[in-house]
């Protein structure tokens, strides 16, 4: 029987004033692949900073399990035109990921560095591990990000529109990595995309949000929902 790793427990979120999301309750297992999908504007990203510890819920409470702390926990961003510009090695933006582990150690210790070069190898960059990451195509980023993400996370994966600005063949690949890394490691995902189409053919929960929850459950049980269908009928 798997046991809950994360339980989010009629939780509302907003800035200052403005609530985004309302009455958001959750469970999720070991090893389950989430995909919270729903409209622009529908509170996604909002959730995902909650979800990765960057914002409080207004009300309401998220509770992680004892099997897991906030140092198990990868976080991959959208990311801005200036982090595309990063003037860092790839094997630099990689290794930082281990930051997240080493307890505020202030250099890498031989086991990050093995870490990393075990994360390159598997997403196939280590022969770009010294190029400048800002002269890397979209896709090869996000090889990278991925990379970084495993370095920082022992147990899950938060990953906010991975695929975003990428062309099919590469947005393909991606998502086979991301299910590998799920399987292989049995590492929960979750993560937020705009492409249900690749959502319900990768993931075994969905989560539907419209400034609150709209359809929580199992990939089959929402392609079958009345919600499901208009939504990937769109």
């Amino acid at each position: 029987m798997k046991n809950t790793l994360i339980s989010c427990g009629d939780i509302t979120l907003g800035y200052e004033n403005m609530t985004v999301l309302r009455h958001v309750s959750f469970e999720l297992n070991e090893g389950d692949y989430l995909c919270v999908v729903g409209e622009n504007g529908a509170g996604k990203s909002t959730l995902i900073k909650c979800l990765a510890g960057l914002k409080k819920p207004m009300e309401g409470e998220i509770r992680f399990s004892d099997k897991i702390t906030r140092r198990d926990i990868g976080y991959l961003p959208q990311q801005t035109a200036i982090q595309r510009d990063f003037p860092a090695s790839v094997r630099e933006v990689v290794t930082s990921g281990c930051l997240n582990n080493s307890r505020l150690l202030p250099f890498y210790t031989r086991a990050d560095k093995e870490r990393a070069a075990k994360h390159m190898a598997e997403l196939g960059i280590t022969e770009l591990a010294e190029k400048s990451y800002r002269e890397l195509s979209g896709g090869q980023q996000q090889r990278v990000l991925l990379a970084r993400a495993l370095c920082a996370s022992n147990k899950m994966l938060i990953l906010d529109e991975p695929v975003t600005g990428l062309d099919p063949i590469v947005t393909g690949e991606i998502y086979s990595i991301i299910k590998e890394i799920n399987k292989k490691y049995g590492m929960t995902i979750i993560m937020v995309s705009h492409d249900v189409g690749n959502a319900v053919k990768n993931a075994n929960k969905i989560l539907h949000i419209k400034h609150t929850v709209q359809f929580f459950g199992s990939t089959d049980e929402y392609v079958g929902s009345k919600i499901g269908r208009e939504f990937i009928g769109g």
